[in-house]
Parts: C-alpha cells; structure tokens; sequence
C-alpha cells in the first residue's frame, strides 16, 4: 500500500502534518506540496486500489474533482480542512475532517483527531495562522508559561512567513526541505534551539519586515485599509505575515495586502476584522481565483487594471 500526503506549505500544513509524522509516521511517504497559494495540488497525486492519499490544510471545493479520481481509482482518502468546502460527498473511502469554523484550523483539527498527543505542534501551527485565541486555549492546557507561548508563536510566525511567495524560489526553503528538518524535533523548542533554519528564517523575517516600516494604505476606510507592496521576493515573502500583523493590529478592520505577480497582475491576502473574523471567503470567492475561509483568505490573481474597483469594493465590503 503507497501512502502520499499532499498538504499546503505553510505553518498550519506543515504542524498538521508534523503531528502525523510523529504519531504515526510519514517516513517513505509520497510528499506533495508548495507555496502557500498552490493549493490545487490533488491533482498531482498518483495513486491505486488500497493506495492511501492524506490531504492536509486545503481547499476541498477546489481539489474536488482531483478527490474523485482518486476515489475512482480505488484509493483510500483522508481528507484534513478548515476552508471554505460547499459540499462534501459521501464516499466509503472518504474519511472527512472538514470544519470551516472561524475559530479553527488544520493543526486543531488534527489535534482532535490524535487526541492532543503532539499538542505542541498544534499550537505552533494555530500561532503561525494567526489563530492567537486558539493557540493560547490549547497552551492552556499544557500550562505553558508565557516565554514558552512566546517561542511557540514565534517559531509560528516563521514557518508562515516562509509559505508566502508565487515560486519556490521566492522561498528560504521549499516547503517539503522544512518538513524534513522539522521532522526530527519531537519538541518545537528543541527546534528553535537547534536547527540552523529557524536562525535563516528568523534574520529573514526581521530583514524583510524593516522594509515595509513606511508602507502606507492606498485606500482606507473607518473598517477597512488596502495596501500596496512593491514586485520583489521580500514584498512576497512578507505579504502574509504583514496582512497577519495589521489584523492583530488593528482588530476592529479588514485588511487587504496586494504583491506583484509574475503574470501582470497582483496576488491579495485578505483578512477580516479579528473582533469579526467572518466575510474574507465571501469577498474573495467572488474572483474567479480567490478562495479561503472566513477570517483570511486571498486571490491569487488580481488585475492590474482592477485594483482600484477591487480596493472599492473591499471598503465597502467591510464597511460596518
């Protein structure tokens, strides 16, 4: 029997799928993934009759016709979420773990599911995704002190940080190199003590963040603000993180974060008000490439010549 993971690049795929690797092992795996925003990945799984395919932190609504062949092949299929999935079959080897819910992600859902046996790893992927209440409400229950949390959401922080970017070269580290360094660190501080990595990561984020000190809103509302970031790697790399710091931030208002891509257009992270962490799916599912889930969510291709309708209709979205 084949086994393949398939799970999205950033701090919540990864922490998901690190809880996996330690409780039950991945070693010899089939490993997809890639940036954050390639999240059509199914469908680059291969996979036959009793094959299991495991598929972590994204979109069921956007790989589900590469969920369906998989099935047709006979393989079996896990299925771990918290995006934005309208409907989800019902299939005997389709097991579903799938919940939208504002207030969870992928790395919480696996906690469940493994009964909280690598719960601080659940931890530092809801740091890295921005869930702060989540995180904490899971670092209560270890009776975590407040420097161990602060590591915790630090080395969280980082992981994200190193998801954003159009290629794998805009990346300090492709997403499947990080997996198999954090693969060896049952303790995520052993981690941040320990592994060369985390050191590259954390010079990078502080170097990167520097640059966007000055950045001002293009456009800004009593709700709402629109930013603008400049077409270089860094403006990529940082554009989740920067969306991810202004929410926290500015708690009552929405953000949109735009970076240059390589097609002429612009990519958008988009998160909702933290105070009411709904609406970012809505907005963004109205572009032809947008999707996410309530609190964040993004498109990954904005016209140029659309920006200003786009910063329009964004302010007037999160108006109230």
């Amino acid at each position: 029997m084949g086994k393949t993971f398939v799970f999205n690049g950033d701090a919540d795929g990864l922490c998901a799928l690190q809880q996996l690797h330690l409780d039950e092992g991945v070693d010899g795996a089939t490993l997809i993934t890639g940036p954050k925003r390639r999240t059509a990945l199914v469908r680059e799984a291969s996979a036959a009759a009793d094959d299991e395919v495991t598929v972590l932190d994204l979109s069921f609504d956007v790989n589900r016709e590469a969920v369906d062949a998989l099935l047709c092949a006979g393989a079996r299929v896990r299925y771990f979420d918290h995006h934005h999935a309208a409907s989800v079959p019902t299939h005997p080897a389709l097991e579903a773990h799938i919940d939208p819910s504002p207030t969870t992600c992928t790395s919480a859902i696996i906690d469940r599911y493994l009964d909280g046996r690598e719960r601080a790893w659940a931890i530092v992927g809801a740091f890295g995704d921005n869930f702060s209440e989540t995180a904490n409400r899971l670092a209560s229950t270890l009776a975590l002190n407040s420097e161990t949390c602060t590591q915790l959401e630090r080395l969280g922080l980082l992981l994200n940080y190193n998801s954003y970017g159009e290629r794998e070269e805009d990346l300090f580290f492709p997403p499947a190199e990080l997996h198999r360094r954090l693969s060896g660190y049952r303790d995520p501080l052993a981690f941040v003590r320990e592994e060369p990595a985390y050191r590259t990561l954390s010079a990078g984020h502080d170097e990167d963040m520097q640059r966007v000190q000055e950045l001002r809103a293009i456009a800004c509302s009593n709700h709402a603000a629109v930013y603008v970031l400049p077409d270089a790697s860094w403006a990529r790399r940082v554009s989740g993180v920067l969306a991810n710091r202004l929410a926290r931030t500015s708690p009552a208002s929405a953000h949109a974060v735009l970076s240059p891509n390589s097609t002429g257009g612009m990519q958008v992270s988009v998160r909702a008000p933290l105070e009411r962490p709904t609406g970012a799916a809505a907005f963004c599912l109205a572009y032809s490439t947008g999707g996410g889930r309530e609190a964040a969510a993004g498109i990954n291709h904005l016209p140029i010549d659309e920006v200003a309708a786009f910063a329009e209709r964004f302010l007037h979205h999160f108006a109230a």
